[in-house]
């Protein structure tokens, strides 16, 4: 959790304080109307075709697949019917500062001279931050160990006071740091490099979580980048904030759409409150869309968990905010775990290979605070030199391993 070390003597002596100025501040934070639910299907952002969807709009996901593949099919050459190269898939999953194990693992598959171009790149929270850098490839591995060696508490969050916090804001700090971070690292040079990409048929979706609607939202980020729209650059920005935005702890992420004409507001927060990582919507085939459209290929799937497969062991102290960040470690931990169960089938069912990695029971590195710097380069350099060695990939989450 983010906030592991905040001082209870700061809450009770906070709140004991300045009782009536959190009586004189409990005001709701202004924000436009939530799109009503009979119309969700029909919002859109910035009148941008295929700029995002729900996970239940199977219909638009499975279309965006297949004109994927034409793309992809003209930019090499390949006629209908004919056999497009393996396509490798990566999914990258939350974890906060976490995320240097994937970005270590990633530069060291460079060093180790078998990192695959993909074909799809997911991220949620901390790996979609991730999945721009994997997406684009190698070139850009100096500023992604940059981002995940270099970065601190500072970069990313502020605390606000307490007491007013929790009860008249809409989180306990505040992320324009990391917003900031967001737009030093994500440039319009980046954006249209992306843009380049998706033109080839490849496909970068960040997850999101829309509360209003309680449901998870995948982002399209190539076909954004390359509308031509001036607001894109911003508009991506703030989804990969989104997508960060852990609940209560860090603000929500409004963003203005319209139906028919009429102006709303969605409030989005982190992916992971729907899932640590994906590759598509359980209900969704990606065979389908190559049947259709007569190509044949194989496909591998990598995934990348941001985090070991279980909560670590501590000894929880009898106090309410001690028990309640446990539980909610261990909920995160198992939560996680579902998703590589979710993922390996989906992907078999897919005819895809199935390839997993995570934080090992042999990284033990001290970790003082989030987002402490010496932890991030030692979990960096961890993951580095297992893969520059060559990864060795599990071929199934826990149970489902064969030899």
């Amino acid at each position: 959790m983010l906030f592991a070390n905040f001082k209870s003597f700061r809450r009770s002596i906070g709140l004991i304080l300045f009782l009536p100025v959190l009586l004189a501040a409990c005001s709701l934070l202004d924000r436009q109307a939530a799109v009503p639910p009979g119309e969700r299907r029909a919002a859109t952002v910035l009148g941008i075709p295929d700029a995002r969807f729900f996970g239940d709009e199977l219909g638009s996901i499975e279309r965006v697949q297949e004109q994927a593949l034409l793309r992809e099919a003209r930019h090499l050459g390949v006629k209908r019917g004919g056999v497009l190269p393996t396509a490798h898939l990566l999914a990258l999953s939350g974890g906060g500062d976490n995320g240097a194990f994937g970005a270590g693992l990633l530069v060291g598959w460079t060093a180790h001279g078998d990192r695959p171009a993909f074909k799809l790149v997911t991220g949620v929270s901390t790996g979609a931050l991730i999945a721009i850098y994997a997406f684009l490839g190698p070139e850009y591995d100096p500023l992604l160990t940059e981002v995940y060696t270099q970065m601190d508490a500072s970069r990313v969050f502020e605390e606000r006071f307490l007491p007013v916090a929790a009860v008249a804001q809409d989180a306990l700090s505040d992320t324009t740091p990391l917003y900031q971070t967001i737009s030093h690292y994500f440039t319009e040079a980046l954006m249209e490099k992306v843009a380049a990409e998706y033109q080839k048929g490849r496909l970068l979706a960040i997850q999101t979580t829309d509360l209003d609607a309680g449901r998870p939202v995948f982002w399209n980020i190539g076909a954004i980048a390359a509308s031509g729209r001036p607001e894109a650059l911003e508009l991506i920005r703030h989804i990969l904030l989104a997508s960060a935005a852990i609940p209560a702890a860090f603000p929500p992420v409004l963003f203005d759409v319209e139906v028919n004409g009429k102006r709303y507001q969605e409030l989005h927060v982190d992916g992971g409150a729907v899932s640590q990582s994906f590759i598509s919507p359980s209900a969704y085939n990606p065979e389908k869309a190559r049947e259709a459209e007569g190509f044949r290929r194989k496909v591998e799937t990598y995934v990348i968990r941001n985090g070991k497969l279980r909560a670590d062991w501590s000894d929880v102290d009898r106090q309410t905010l001690s028990v309640a960040q446990k539980a909610v470690s261990v909920l995160t931990s198992y939560s996680g775990a579902g998703d590589l169960y979710k993922m390996y089938m989906i992907a078999k069912r897919g005819g895809s290979s199935f390839r997993i990695a995570y934080i090992g029971e042999d990284f033990n590195a001290p970790h003082p605070a989030d987002f402490d710097r010496a932890y991030m380069t030692a979990l960096y350099r961890y993951a580095f030199d297992k893969a520059k060695n060559g990864y060795p990939w599990e071929n199934a989450p826990p149970g489902f391993q064969t030899k």
